[in-house]
């Protein structure tokens, strides 16, 4: 929704003040302007990156659209289902939980969250973990300098895809440039036409200049910091689970376990702690 709204005022501000200053919205449609830039900025994007990175923008575009699933909902889903997997381990022994661990999509436990369940790389990333607790005796800090690593690797892969919108971004007033001198070039076969027809050439011409940087500035580079943001929001998820599991290896109980990982959330969307008891009990 933000998305759009932002999008909305771009466009309204900068074609509502040209209008306002006299401007013709007429003269800026040159659909063949927009074909050279366009064209040449996706092909670029093609080019320049690997297809899980253009398939995962595409995806993360839509979730912009959509609404990230890593809300506060989310999130005390999460800390749940931890608390759930702590306190069965808790009580019954390690051993206890390894059927979860092993067969998620059958579990009790994890089949109560299917939000989680739809987050393929940090379910691998909670069993992974919960096998290793269950079948050693790895050290704290071992266990904790493990985690560090793949979620430093994680935020590599979360990151990737709004950094390659960002590169999009810082070349698309290139790409204007260029489509403003294959205009200039067009008019150069006007000069015998008189100034009406040279004058609206080179206007054409320099609409490329002016979508480019329209393109670059007010919409593809905010939509590469909006990338970066989601990514952050399901690194805390990360961050979140790692902190509870590290604080459960400590021996720390349950409901004090995942405290660690609640405190590491942000705050905008970090449950209350009474909110999460009164959600745990419910469970």
């Amino acid at each position: 929704m933000l998305l759009i709204i932002g999008a909305v005022i771009v466009i309204a501000s900068v074609l509502g003040g040209y209008v306002l200053h006299g401007g013709n919205l007429a003269v800026l449609w040159q659909p063949t302007e927009i074909l050279i830039i366009g064209g040449a900025a996706v092909g670029s994007f093609i080019i320049a990156n690997p297809l899980h990175t253009v398939k995962e923008v595409s995806q993360g575009c839509m979730r912009l659209l959509t609404g990230s699933p890593y809300n506060k909902a989310f999130y005390v889903d999460l800390l749940s289902l931890l608390y759930d997997i702590f306190d069965k381990s808790r009580k019954q022994g390690v051993m206890a939980i390894e059927e979860d661990i092993d067969n998620p999509e059958s579990s009790q436990i994890f089949s109560r969250y299917p939000a989680i369940m739809k987050s393929k790389h940090l379910l691998s990333f909670i069993t992974d973990y919960l096998r290793i607790i269950s079948s050693g005796n790895m050290a704290t800090h071992e266990l904790e300098g493990m985690m560090e690593n793949e979620i430093d690797s994680r935020q590599h892969e979360l990151e990737e895809p709004a950094h390659a919108v960002n590169k999009i971004a810082d070349a698309l007033p290139g790409l204007g440039i260029v489509a403003a001198v294959l205009g200039i070039v067009i008019t150069m076969n006007f000069l015998t036409e008189g100034p009406e027809k040279i004058g609206l050439s080179v206007a054409a011409a320099l609409v490329g200049t002016f979508l480019g940087i329209w393109m670059g500035y007010g919409f593809v580079g905010p939509t590469s910091i909006a990338l970066e943001h989601a990514a952050k929001y399901e690194l805390k998820a990360y961050e979140c689970v790692k902190a509870s599991v590290v604080a459960t290896v400590s021996g720390q109980a349950p409901q004090m376990a995942i405290e660690f990982g609640r405190k590491a959330l942000p705050t905008d969307k970090r449950p209350g702690f009474q909110e999460l008891n009164d959600h745990v009990r419910s469970k």
